[in-house]
């Protein structure tokens, strides 16, 4: 069920409905004329800001809150900052909406919050300020997550035998520093960078001088030897920590030119100003996380109609404790109608096929995966840099898999 004060119920494009809702208390409601980076823009259209509190009575059990934001005022970062309270435990701590929407006013932000546990009969929601007023869109509140049913195993790799990787089903990314995101890393296949051990695939990083690069990591993918186009895609990993990481489990275009428009021979197809081949033949990200705020996994599409250089990036976040400790399971359901990404079985991010041509949907010809764990990068050092003292770091991976999606066998 959806929350929101002083407007219309309103069915959101990923079935959420939402209520116009008298359990809000408190806050001054406001308006939000241009809304960006959602395909939802009427939940932000209007917000409340200030001392704003919930107060629901509801069944006791375990719930999933998500929470939805914008920033409506031209701030810097550190000039709104406040915190979520839920059953009197903190849930966000110092967030800052203009800085996790990369410093772009009126861009949507999507948090979401698992494992929310209800033993009163009622759900106490408050916000806290830090710095200025909180601000609040949104809020969807659901039942805790169920075993999702899934379809055939069509590929996977468990990493069983230890050594080298397989080398039918992965090929190892060779390159210097600085050849996309400007990440600080050197790509190499040495066996300290990536291995199978122990019955997982390792992928570590160091701080050491390789080439050009002050760090070293590795990058693995299955172009050409794992394409797929639709199903259920999952990993289980734990990732890295530390400040500078930057862990990511991905998709690519195996036809990377698929929609490109502009693109010469020989033209780099990512990161040029001369050849849209990205973000035209499109990517999914089911799992970004950077070191330097633990906790927040974050999923991710990119494509020519919504991306970062127009405000539009389509991208939601959900908060987890621990996840350089604990295994957790990242996946990605893919068909021609959505795009859905969950962690644990909590769905916490959907993107829909809007049906108005390849600039928005490049998602109908085949991808294949990506695993990597870059150092740096613009988004890596976003949080103040690289902290060289948490040294050698790594992602483990326990498997990966790809079923056909359960309506589709």
């Amino acid at each position: 069920m959806g929350r929101q004060r002083r407007r219309p119920a309103y069915e959101a494009t990923d079935g959420a409905a939402y209520e116009a809702e008298s359990s809000v208390v408190g806050g001054t409601p406001g308006r939000l004329e241009t809304v960006k980076g959602s395909q939802d823009p009427f939940l932000y259209q209007t917000f409340l800001e200030g001392d704003v509190e919930i107060d629901r009575p509801m069944p006791n059990g375990v719930y999933e809150l998500t929470f939805h934001f914008a920033e409506h005022e031209p701030f810097g970062g550190g000039e709104r900052v406040f915190d979520v309270i839920v059953e009197a435990q903190p849930v966000i701590r110092g967030l800052d909406v203009m800085s996790s929407r990369d410093g772009k006013i009126e861009s949507a932000l999507s948090v979401t919050i698992p494992g929310v546990e209800l033993t009163d009969g009622e759900l106490n929601v408050e916000f806290a300020a830090v710095v200025g007023k909180p601000v609040l869109s949104a809020l969807v509140v659901r039942p805790g997550s169920s075993a999702r049913q899934v379809g055939r195993l069509i590929w996977s790799d468990e990493f069983e035998v230890d050594g080298a990787l397989d080398p039918g089903k992965w090929s190892i990314d060779e390159w210097p520093a600085r050849v996309e995101n400007d990440e600080d890393q050197a790509y190499t296949a040495r066996a300290k960078k990536l291995r199978v051990e122990n019955g997982h695939l390792v992928i570590e990083a160091h701080k050491e001088d390789y080439g050009n690069a002050a760090y070293t990591s590795g990058r693995i993918h299955t172009q050409g030897k794992g394409d797929f186009l639709y199903g259920r895609f999952e990993a289980r990993a734990v990732l890295p920590r530390g400040k500078g990481t930057w862990a990511a489990i991905w998709m690519l275009p195996t036809d990377p030119f698929r929609y490109a428009t502009m693109c010469q021979q020989g033209d780099r197809w990512q990161g040029s100003e001369t050849c849209d081949a990205w973000p035209n033949s499109g990517e999914i990200d089911f799992l970004e996380h950077v070191g330097y705020e633990m906790g927040h996994l974050h999923g991710t599409v990119h494509n020519r109609a919504y991306y970062w250089i127009n405000w539009e990036q389509r991208k939601a976040r959900i908060l987890l404790d621990a996840p350089d400790r604990n295994w957790l399971v990242y996946a990605v359901e893919w068909s021609p109608e959505k795009i859905e990404i969950f962690v644990d079985g909590t769905l916490y991010f959907t993107y829909v096929n809007e049906n108005d041509g390849w600039e928005s949907w490049p998602y109908d010809h085949p991808f294949h995966l990506l695993l990597n764990l870059a150092v740096g990068g613009m988004w890596g050092r976003a949080g103040g840099g690289i902290d060289d003292e948490i040294f050698p770091q790594r992602m483990l991976v326990d498997y990966v898999r790809l079923y056909r999606l359960a309506t589709d066998q």
